[in-house]
């Protein structure tokens, strides 16, 4: 019966802290390069210096904040703008309203720009068409669009 018992407690442990283990790989997506080199196009051309990412977004930073930093598995609140590069935006939050969404629910290349920054921190994010929304067209959004968000992070949980 002890050796049950233990088994068991040990098994419980395991389980509560895989449960919170995030397994997401930032890099396992990646956007074709002529994506990349079409969002690459975009930023030269508007005069904007900008970090590759690993998985073909660009972002910069505008501020880099000095809270938490989320992971691509958290739940975070957001004050954020979407918007396509002819200037159209397509989403955004109100001003005073910040949003709260879990990475995991969001398209590959937010999710791997938020992570780049911390609480209080700011980004632009530059998304290839397969890191966003693809051949389909989302809403407002056209099929296999260059995406800018610009991501201020209010908290992580």
């Amino acid at each position: 019966m002890k050796k049950f018992f233990l088994i068991a407690l040990v098994a419980a442990l395991f389980l509560s802290c895989s449960k919170n283990k995030c397994d997401y790989n930032e890099c396992g997506i990646v956007a074709p390069s002529s994506e990349v080199a079409s969002v690459q196009a975009y930023l030269t051309s508007n005069n904007i210096t900008a970090t590759q990412h690993c998985s073909g977004i660009f972002y910069a930073v505008d501020n880099p904040g000095s809270g938490k930093q989320p992971n691509g598995c958290s739940t975070v609140t957001v004050n954020y703008e979407g918007k396509l590069t002819n200037g159209t935006v397509f989403d955004h939050t109100s001003a005073g309203q910040p949003a709260t969404f879990s990475l995991g629910d969001l398209i590959t290349g937010f999710r791997n720009g938020a992570i780049q920054i911390k609480t209080g921190g700011k980004i632009h994010v530059y998304i290839p068409p397969s890191l966003g929304y693809g051949s389909r067209a989302s809403g407002s959004i056209p099929a296999n669009s260059i995406l800018i968000f610009t991501i201020e992070l209010v908290s992580v949980d």
